[in-house]
């Protein structure tokens, strides 16, 4: 396995290390939690470290005691240890053939991993620290998972990953984790477990969230590094480029959502007012959306609020609808989860360099590579 980009000495965010001596480790500023810098910058690291797990364990780095990890870097700079690890044996088809073809044990794959916060013994533990980082990773390409991944992709796309049992197994533990920590204001409150994902990992997170928003009541913190939502204009590379090219995206969208406002006011009233009452229960739950223009997987979230700032009164009727979810509803089936989102703050990267689907664009400062600005976006 190689390790370019693996190294957090040498990968990490070096603007949040400093070394005392010549031939020490670098080792973590004082962490000010109220600094969206240091939550994003750490959550983002957490999530690293969760592909690391999985490349190591497909690597059979796990039991060899003679190979050096690079997954530990990643979180124990920040002061967490790892309280579990995530697992679970993979769906997709051709695995489940193979598997009884060769009459073979499935073995579970790593898919996120939960960190517990231990600060150092003799600093003060910061008001708006966590206590648990659950942290999903995203889609892991010549890895033993990948078609499990794409799979999951797809279902993304078709809006029925809350079915899916990655997700569902995703659900159970952070339900088991605040289960199991005192309800004392702490750990167990809306601010001491928080939840954390790139990519695929993102829509877990952002499953994992909205169920425990609805079932709960409990606004977990969230960090979604490009989450994806694909939207009609996103899918047009070729419209982007011509000249008329935001006319065109306008255009586009505000067909779009006429046709979403007349349907919800018509055949699909029912529909719409079900979806009122999912909208009412998650308002409350703000997570962090951090997406990047260029990306065509996430910048669907870009679209998506935006229109609801250009045209108010028929966005807020058509923001309550995608048209997934609208074609499950005209043939008679109510999805249990929103695929879409009421409330949110977006970050967005306006930078113009490095590969904008990439995690590790959110772990660095603001400069050439990141330059971020955001929008907090409320349901009303």
């Amino acid at each position: 396995m190689g390790s370019a980009g693996k190294v957090f000495a040498d990968s990490g965010p070096m603007h949040m290390m400093t070394k005392i001596g010549a031939a020490s480790s670098p080792t973590a500023v004082e962490i000010d939690w109220d600094m969206e810098e240091h939550r994003r910058c750490i959550t983002a690291c957490l999530v690293k470290g969760t592909y690391l797990l999985e490349s190591e364990r497909a690597n059979c780095w796990e039991d060899d005691a003679n190979t050096e990890h690079l997954a530990p870097a990643w979180w124990e700079s920040f002061h967490f240890r790892r309280h579990r690890v995530l697992a679970c044996v993979c769906e997709c088809l051709l695995c489940k053939i193979g598997h009884h073809i060769l009459a073979a044990r499935s073995t579970p794959f790593i898919y996120g991993a939960i960190f517990e916060y231990v600060p150092p013994a003799v600093a003060p533990r910061h008001p708006s620290a966590p206590s648990y980082v659950v942290a999903f990773r995203g889609t892991m390409r010549r890895d033993p998972t990948t078609l499990g991944d794409m799979r999951l992709n797809l279902r993304i796309l078709l809006n029925e990953q809350h079915f899916c049992g990655r997700f569902s197994h995703a659900r159970s533990k952070v339900e088991e984790l605040l289960n199991s920590i005192p309800k004392n204001g702490g750990a167990g409150s809306s601010s001491g477990v928080w939840l954390a994902g790139h990519s695929l990992g993102a829509s877990i997170a952002l499953d994992v969230g909205r169920h425990i928003m609805t079932e709960y009541e409990l606004k977990l913190p969230t960090f979604l590094f490009n989450p994806p939502q694909v939207s009609l204009a996103s899918l047009a590379p070729a419209i982007n480029k011509l000249p008329i090219a935001e006319v065109a995206k306008k255009g586009v969208h505000a067909s779009s959502s006429a046709v979403k406002h007349v349907l919800g006011k018509t055949v699909l009233r029912p529909h719409r007012r079900n979806m009122e009452e999912k909208f009412e229960r998650l308002s409350p739950w703000v997570p962090n959306l951090y997406v990047h223009p260029r990306d065509v997987i996430c910048s669907g979230f870009i679209d998506y609020f935006e229109q609801r700032e250009r045209h108010p009164r028929v966005a807020a009727s058509a923001t309550l609808m995608s048209y997934r979810d609208m074609c499950r509803s005209a043939i008679g089936k109510q999805n249990d989860r929103p695929h879409l989102l009421p409330s949110a703050v977006l970050w967005k990267n306006q930078s113009s360099q490095g590969n904008p689907h990439e995690l590790r664009q959110w772990w660095q400062p603001q400069g050439p590579e990141l330059e971020l600005t955001s929008q907090l976006y409320k349901w009303s």
